[in-house]
C-alpha cells in the first residue's frame, strides 16, 4: 500500500493509478464523507443472478444479498 498526493484536476477528477485498475478493474464504490472520500473496487454485479436460484421466502432474498454485498 502506497501513499499518493494527487492534484485534481479543474472538473474535480483524479487519475486512478492502472496497476490499480487492471487488478480490480474500471468499476468502483465512492464513499463520501464529512472529511474524506473513499474508492473501493466494485466487486460485482449481483444483478446477473438474478432469477438463476430459487428462494422460497422474500427474507431469504434479502439475507443472501446482504451476503453477497458484505464489505469486507
Amino acid at each position: 500500500m502506497g501513499i499518493d498526493v494527487k492534484k485534481l484536476d479543474r472538473h474535480g477528477r483524479i487519475v486512478i493509478p492502472k496497476e490499480w485498475r487492471e487488478r480490480h478493474g474500471d468499476e468502483v464504490i465512492v464513499l463520501v464523507f464529512d472529511d474524506r472520500v473513499e474508492i473501493l473496487p466494485r466487486k460485482g454485479n449481483i444483478m446477473k443472478f438474478a432469477d438463476s436460484i430459487e428462494v422460497e421466502e422474500l427474507k431469504e432474498w434479502e439475507e443472501m444479498r446482504e451476503d453477497l454485498y458484505e464489505v469486507r
